[in-house]
Parts: structure tokens; C-alpha cells; sequence
């Protein structure tokens, strides 16, 4: 029978804590940046200007459609050849997770916009609001209610995206496992902190986002 020895990985809290940091740190930047992406585009698809929708459509629907993983890979080893950009692999895992979570958030943004009855906008406009006033006015408040139970789920997927960053060698919680378990020879028990320590930031934080959606839908059906 194994013997479990977790007191093996207790000289290694120091990589550990450092991976946890790293975890955290990449999770807020691509959260953040892909929100501030995600409302760039969302409201630029809403545009009558094809010459504006079609691009922002046409990245959309190419960053929600392949894998994640692969599109880490390709920003940090195929964008180079390609286009001579050269990304360390920090870099290219910020701008690939963020691109990433971008395509998601701006579908979940436009899609709370046009969700608003059309009589707002209506109202605004008889009320010789502009179009900037009536976003920031009327449309994105009532909207921002319906976002934010998808943005909040939509960031818990990228808190999980986080784990492939070990297949660039960027050193966060996952990598950092990949190490020490080279080091102890115990996968079991490095491997098995590494799921519990996910599970501890992740459990609280989709049950707070369910109790979020259960009180938003309260509050529209009030």
C-alpha cells in the first residue's frame, strides 16, 4: 500500500508559495486586461460599420474556436518565425490568455447590451441624449447586471487557464509542482496540494458566483 509523506514537500513551501504568486498575478493581469479588451471589442461589434464588426467578428470567433493551449504555444514559438516578434514566455502567455479571455468577454458584454429593451435607447435619444451618454447612462447600468454573473464564471476559467502555463516553463503553481515532484520523487503527494490548493481558490469563488446570479435574477424579477 503507498504511504503518503507530505511532510516531504514542507522544505519546498518557499516554490510552492512562489508558483501560488505567480497563479494569482496572471490570473488578475489576463482578467483585467481581457475585460478592458473584452469592452474595447463588445461595444466595436455593435458598430454599422462592417470595416469595424467583420475584424473584431473574425478574432472573436478565432480565439473562441481553437484550444487555448494552442494558442500559447503558437504565440510563443510560431509568432516569431512568422512575424520576428519575439515574446518571452511570460509575455506570450499574458497576451494569449488575455486575447483569449477578450473574444469571451466581449461576447458576454455585447450580448448584455442588446439584451436591453430598445425602448431605452429610444427613451434616451427623444431625450436628446448622444450615443456616449446613453451607453454610460442607461444601456451599460442595467446591462452590467445581466454581465456580471458570465464575466465573473468567465474569470474562474481564466483562474483555470492559468494551470497551462507550466507548458511554457512560466513558473507558476503547476510548474512549480512539476519541480518539486522531480526533485521528491512523491508526485502523489505534490500533485494531490496542487489540485487542493486550486480547489480552495476556486470552490469559494463559483459558489459566491452562483449566489450572485441567484440574487441578480431575484432583483430583475422583483
Amino acid at each position: 500500500m503507498y504511504q503518503w509523506d507530505f511532510a516531504a514537500l514542507w522544505q519546498f513551501r518557499s516554490l510552492i508559495a512562489v508558483g501560488f504568486g505567480y497563479t494569482l498575478a496572471y490570473t488578475i493581469a489576463c482578467v483585467l486586461l481581457g475585460l478592458l479588451l473584452g469592452l474595447l471589442v463588445g461595444l466595436g461589434r455593435l458598430s454599422s460599420n462592417p470595416l469595424i464588426s467583420a475584424p473584431l467578428r473574425a478574432y472573436v470567433e478565432l480565439f473562441r474556436c481553437t484550444p487555448v493551449l494552442v494558442q500559447l504555444v503558437w504565440f510563443y514559438y510560431a509568432l516569431p518565425v512568422l512575424a520576428g516578434i519575439e515574446m518571452s514566455a511570460g509575455m506570450a502567455a499574458m497576451v494569449s490568455l488575455a486575447l483569449y479571455g477578450g473574444a469571451f468577454y466581449s461576447e458576454i458584454i455585447r450580448g448584455g447590451i442588446v439584451s436591453i429593451d430598445i425602448g431605452q435607447t429610444e427613451a434616451g435619444s427623444a431625450l436628446g441624449m448622444t450615443r456616449l451618454q446613453l451607453m454610460r447612462r442607461v444601456i451599460l447600468p442595467q446591462a452590467f447586471k445581466r454581465m456580471t454573473p458570465p464575466l465573473v464564471s468567465q474569470s474562474i476559467m481564466q483562474l483555470k487557464n492559468t494551470s497551462l502555463l507550466s507548458v511554457l516553463a512560466v513558473p507558476d503553481l503547476l510548474y512549480q509542482g512539476q519541480i518539486i515532484a522531480h526533485e521528491t520523487y512523491r508526485p502523489l503527494e505534490i500533485y494531490t496540494l496542487v489540485a487542493v490548493m486550486y480547489f480552495l481558490i476556486l470552490l469559494p469563488a463559483t459558489i459566491w458566483a452562483k449566489r450572485l446570479e441567484t440574487r441578480l435574477n431575484q432583483q430583475q424579477g422583483a
